[in-house]
């Protein structure tokens, strides 16, 4: 989720605030004259910041869903051009735009948080460009992240009614809706023509999630569907808060239902149709993406963009393999710790059968659930101001994924706040089979998505004021699930995980990662086929079957991305170690997490770099 701009004049970690004495270090030095050097980087960057924020917002003039995720209402009855010539079109904007920064900056006149500014820049451009050649290889509709189930998600959750004009925009983006699913429909028939097909599950996903958001009035016999619900609820919204009468909350909901009717209907029944005809053509077997045309150099570029390095499909294997080894002897130190008689694989059995570590599957279970992650985060909430200076103000609400997308065993996962706080970040669960949601395993999870981890850093990214806005909503997968996973590890050293069982259930979300590196280059670089995939993660992990099909079926329609999580967390590490070693008795953990965090999202090559000019500068 998941990522495009304002200005602030910046000099060298303006934003990290380590602790009141270097707070005053800081303050002081401030009262020093700056160098004739100083000043004129601090004027270049300055004139750099102003120019990013007017190309930023030529972008985001472009999307009208990344603007309402901001908390705008610009073009709020409207949604992206998600066609192939806007997609060039976007990127000829951005080449335009990397173009003219070469040309009018002087990148050795910029301060060190300006040179981070004008690499990231050139950076998103060099990815997507690079991401062009293989336009005709992506998966457009997949059961895990497709349009035909975030549209709704989108409407219901973050296009908010308060005015008469926000429904009217409402109902109109309904129809946008069926704009955007017949654009993209044509894209996934123009890659199935090349042979590019998600897998015959991928199909099966995307036609129950279309036809569940046409089931039910005004569709059908029934219960209201979610998007008829959600109108009904956002127009009587209006009438309490006396901004409309009754006849006009009429005329609007009706609007709204023969949107529903006239242009969503149609189009997701179109979408059904062809991949119900169409699903006769994908193979029996799933197969990774290097079956494809194209398939090893299109794995290839997804192994780089989503580590951000240099690293192949045999390295990050074997880097797997390793990481694997050594969490599997940390596991069995707690197994025998807990007197638990048996082997590693009994261990793991027990874990996953034994009624101690699940709630009911039931509602009151269910809620069980939220409320216990929502104790452990109030209580790592309170430990925060010792490891970092900077806190995020952005509330955290622990929600259960809306019926019509939750699967069994699927993987929980963050949505962003707006920068202003108006609406929260939110960690979902999926809570519809709770033996896949084991509790030993739920503070980790809690920990990666809430605080220290996704909430944390995605929040004071937004809430930045001392870098760029395009930095503030920039997204690297390496960096973010990196810090995710990091954040678990962090956790441990703030006093969570009491419970050994706990800590067990840390160590099994680390081998998960772990295993990730292993699988997914196993799939899509070494000919594995899912069920290789499963065995191997049933073999080193105790994941409920359900949840590891997920994972696997998530790997095969999203190749390279789960290897994110491990590698960005190692380089962390790797940078933590480094400073520690460096700087001995000065080494400050709030001044280092500011630091990895006070820049907002970027390439690990970058994060690096900017570590190592914390080092000398605090040297």
């Amino acid at each position: 989720m998941k990522t495009m701009l304002s200005l602030v004049a910046v000099s060298l970690l303006a934003a990290c605030q380590p602790n009141t004495d270097s707070q005053n270090q800081s303050n002081n030095a401030s009262a020093v004259k700056p160098t004739a050097v100083e000043q004129t980087q601090l004027s270049e960057t300055q004139r750099l910041n102003e120019w990013f924020a007017v190309k930023y917002e030529e972008q985001l003039q472009l999307s009208p869903l990344m603007m309402t995720f901001l908390g705008r209402k610009d073009k709020y009855d409207q949604l992206d051009d998600m066609s192939e010539a806007a997609e060039k079109q976007k990127l000829e904007l951005q080449r335009l735009s990397v173009e003219e920064l070469k040309n009018n900056f002087d990148y050795q006149k910029l301060d060190q948080e300006g040179k981070i500014s004008y690499d990231i820049w050139v950076y998103q451009y060099e990815q997507a460009k690079a991401g062009q050649a293989f336009n005709k290889n992506a998966y457009i509709f997949t059961q895990f992240n497709g349009i035909q189930s975030f549209a709704a998600q989108f409407l219901i959750n973050f296009h908010k009614v308060t005015e008469e004009s926000d429904m009217t925009a409402y109902n109109k983006r309904i129809k946008e809706v069926a704009r955007v699913i017949d654009q993209l429909l044509v894209r996934a028939k123009q890659n199935a023509n090349e042979g590019v097909r998600p897998p015959r599950f991928a199909y099966q996903g995307v036609i129950a999630e279309a036809k569940n958001l046409i089931t039910g009035a005004p569709f059908t016999e029934g219960e209201d569907s979610p998007l008829w619900s959600d109108a009904k609820r956002k127009v009587t919204s209006l009438v309490e808060a006396n901004k409309i009468d009754q006849a006009r909350a009429t005329e609007l909901q009706e609007q709204a239902r023969d949107a529903l009717l006239t242009s969503f209907q149609p189009s997701y029944q179109t979408l059904a149709a062809w991949f119900e005809a169409d699903i006769v053509n994908t193979p029996e077997i799933a197969q990774g993406v290097s079956s494809q045309p194209n398939g090893k150099a299109f794995y290839d570029h997804q192994l780089s963009a989503s580590t951000t390095t240099d690293l192949n499909a045999e390295e990050i294997h074997s880097i797997g393999l390793a990481e694997v080894a050594r969490i599997t002897t940390e596991m069995l130190k707690i197994k025998d710790k807990v007197g638990f008689e048996g082997d590693l694989q009994a261990f793991f059995n027990f874990i996953k059968t034994d009624d101690q570590f699940f709630f009911s599957n039931t509602d009151e279970g269910r809620q069980g659930y939220i409320d216990e992650t929502e104790a452990h985060l109030a209580v790592i909430n309170k430990k925060l101001p010792e490891f970092f200076g900077v806190l995020p103000k952005a509330d955290l609400v622990v929600k259960r994924v809306e019926p019509f997308r939750e699967q069994d065993g699927a993987a929980q996962h963050y949505f962003p706040g707006t920068p202003d706080g108006s609406r929260p970040g939110v960690y979902y669960a999926h809570l519809s089979d709770m033996r896949s949601m084991p509790k030993n395993e739920m503070e980790g999870v809690a920990y990666h998505e809430g605080n220290p981890g996704h909430h944390m850093q995605i929040s004071i990214a937004q809430e930045l004021t001392s870098v760029p806005q395009f930095r503030t909503q920039a997204s690297f997968t390496a960096y973010s699930e990196g810090w995710g996973l990091y954040s678990e590890l962090l956790a441990k050293e703030m006093g969570g995980y009491q419970d050994d069982f706990s800590d067990f259930g840390r160590l099994v979300n680390e081998m998960w990662r772990a295993v990730r590196l292993v699988v997914d280059t196993g799939l899509h670089a070494k000919g594995w086929t899912e069920q290789q995939a499963v065995a191997y993660f049933k073999e080193k992990t105790p994941i409920a079957e359900e949840a590891i099909l997920s994972e696997v079926r998530r790997y095969l329609v999203l190749p390279g991305q789960a290897t994110s999580y491990k590698i960005g967390m190692l380089k962390i590490v790797e940078l933590r170690s480094q400073a520690e070693k460096a700087l001995g008795d000065k080494f400050d953990i709030r001044g280092f997490h500011d630091t990895i965090l006070g820049g907002g999202a970027m390439p690990l090559t970058i994060l690096e770099r900017r570590v190592h000019d914390w080092i000398n500068t605090i040297k």
